[in-house]
């Protein structure tokens, strides 16, 4: 009996610190905020709030969740650094535009009429192609177009068709507003929301275009991971034409060309070329001369594909025609201010430095960008995101951990000895 009420007090105690120890070892395994993602990671642990291409729940969603996108670059990345943030778009927004107008624009633009292919093209690149409900006949190549107004009049926008289209923004090019600076005085005065872009002389200034288009209709993270995106493409044709030769070529459209001070200028530059043009002088998209082309002689002729090819004495001397360098680019990739003139800029690098262009399309391929999807749900991209970086979790490192792991193997020891010593001694068989 005494040896029984010795083993029935060991018991108790041995119950004691099993309550204990189990209670300590279940709070051990449950995860902390703190604990739940590593310190490394948390800094990382984004969402995206791209808007949807079908616009369901996406401006719900873009109102209400804070998105800070992180984006790598290239370790040699300009301009822009490795990582970019981004936040929701906030409004009201006031944005002063190319004529010193300050515009004040309410709230998340659903309706957006733009008046050149350029703007709208950047609307079907940043996903938001679904925002837009009036476009230019000379938008009319981009996909689902023809369900939309046509804003287009004689000689310029039509007034009518603009305000007929009801729209809560209108984006406006510069050229639309030098030629026709009454029409877009007749909008305003009807109390329209409207902002005038300036002209673009660079690639550096459409990829700012890029960004404040998505700023303005409500798409700021995807504008932002466009303009990211074509500056990461931009950095890598740089590394690989660094030390490449750059032959002349020129740009030649019904008798025109672009000089200094123009965005082709750039995409010609960027491609691997010399824009000779410039070279001689000339500034601008100005008319070129056969005496021009005949001084300049042209290794290479870049044209846009709804251009004819010229056919004088003077083009036919030239060493492009002789050789045939011809390149024939898209007219929307080169002839307009927007996110695929990048495709121009590889063209011309393409035909031109075509060993260059194959390391540029490995690095495209191989290198991690800003290309995700802006037609995704913000949903699904909180999915996504949240899957890339538990697959990039650091090695030794886990997405849930405790402290002190080892906890949890006391508390399945401590827990089965107490079990088996209580059945023996507190519960005796019979």
């Amino acid at each position: 009996m005494l040896l029984r009420s010795q083993l029935s007090s060991i018991a108790h105690i041995l119950l004691i610190v099993l309550v204990v120890t189990g209670g300590l070892g279940t709070l051990l395994l449950i995860p902390t905020p703190t604990d739940a993602v590593d310190p490394r990671l948390s800094g990382h642990m984004h969402t995206h709030s791209y808007h949807s291409t079908s616009r369901i729940n996406s401006k719900t969603v873009h109102n209400t969740i804070s998105a800070t996108t992180a984006v790598s670059g290239d370790s040699n990345t300009e301009n822009r650094g490795s990582s970019v943030t981004t936040t929701a778009c906030t409004y009201p927004l006031t944005v002063t535009d190319a004529t010193g107008t300050t515009v004040r624009i309410m709230s998340d633009p659903d309706r957006v009429v733009t008046l050149n292919p350029s703007a709208a093209q950047t609307m079907w690149e940043i996903g938001a192609q679904n925002e837009v409900v009036g476009v230019s006949r000379y938008a009319s190549y981009l996909n689902g177009t023809a369900s939309k107004q046509n804003v287009s009049g004689a000689g310029g926008p039509s007034v009518e068709r603009v305000l007929a289209a009801t729209p809560d923004l209108v984006l406006v090019p510069n050229s639309t507003h030098s030629a026709s600076p009454d029409r877009i005085a007749q909008l305003r005065a009807q109390g329209l929301t409207l902002v005038v872009f300036p002209q673009a002389t660079s690639l550096t200034a459409v990829i700012e275009k890029t960004e404040r288009i998505g700023r303005l209709t409500g798409n700021c993270a995807a504008g932002d991971a466009r303009a990211t995106e074509l500056q990461q493409s931009i950095n890598r044709i740089e590394r690989v034409t660094e030390d490449t030769d750059r032959p002349v070529g020129v740009n030649v459209f019904y008798g025109y060309t672009s000089g200094n001070n123009t965005f082709i200028d750039e995409i010609i530059e960027t491609g691997g070329l010399e824009n000779g043009a410039a070279n001689a002088g000339l500034s601008g998209f100005v008319p070129i001369t056969d005496e021009s082309v005949v001084a300049i002689d042209p290794t290479w002729i870049v044209i846009p594909t709804s251009a004819p090819l010229p056919k004088t004495p003077a083009y036919n001397s030239t060493t492009a025609y002789q050789n045939n360098n011809i390149i024939r680019v898209e007219t929307e990739h080169i002839q307009q201010p927007a996110p695929r003139a990048i495709y121009a800029v590889e063209t011309i690098l393409q035909a031109t430095h075509p060993a260059a262009s194959d390391e540029y399309q490995q690095l495209e391929t191989t290198t991690p960008s800003a290309n995700t999807s802006s037609s995704e749900s913000s949903e699904s991209n909180v999915s996504q995101t949240t899957a890339r970086q538990m697959r990039s979790t650091p090695s030794g490192v886990t997405a849930t951990q405790t402290n002190s792991p080892g906890f949890g193997i006391v508390h399945v020891v401590f827990t089965a000895i107490g079990s088996v010593i209580i059945v023996c001694i507190i519960f005796p068989r019979e």
